[in-house]
């Protein structure tokens, strides 16, 4: 009825989707650049970088980053609205800011911001890995197939 395809998966050789299969792998690259940078990150208990803490805040930044294949973000294209983060309520609202509030707002944007900037480092990595094992085909008018 809804022509959905059920397709199972092994851990270390997904074979589903092209999409899923490229979701998952930008996410693995992000996870290890962060983790690499030594972000570490306060949760209710302590600070740490484990990727497993980090994933739902990173996951959060990839699906509200516009995508160059659609130039939207993924959250746009699902759910047809971005989410807002309280800081730009507060952004919005206010005239001056505290010096207190700004040390309180770079630390709170410190893992958007690498969480970012990593998005964009793996993009640009695997890009390079796809142009290097494809190219674009060199069509002429009159060559035959």
């Amino acid at each position: 009825m809804l022509c959905t395809k059920l397709a199972f998966s092994t851990a270390y050789h997904p074979k589903t989707d092209g999409l899923a299969e490229k979701t998952i792998q930008t996410m693995e690259e992000i996870l290890r650049r962060f983790c690499a940078y030594g972000m570490e990150y306060k949760d209710h208990e302590a600070y740490t970088n484990d990727w497993v803490t980090l994933q739902p805040e990173v996951q959060l930044v990839y699906n509200t980053t516009q995508h160059s294949t659609t130039g939207k973000t993924p959250s746009l294209v699902k759910k047809g609205w971005n989410p807002l983060f309280p800081l730009d309520h507060l952004k919005k609202n206010l005239l001056t800011i505290h010096p207190t509030a700004k040390d309180f707002h770079d630390m709170w944007n410190k893992p958007f911001d690498t969480a970012k900037k990593c998005i964009a480092e793996a993009k640009e990595y695997n890009k390079q890995k796809w142009d290097k094992t494809h190219m674009a085909p060199d069509f002429k008018e009159g060559t035959k197939f």
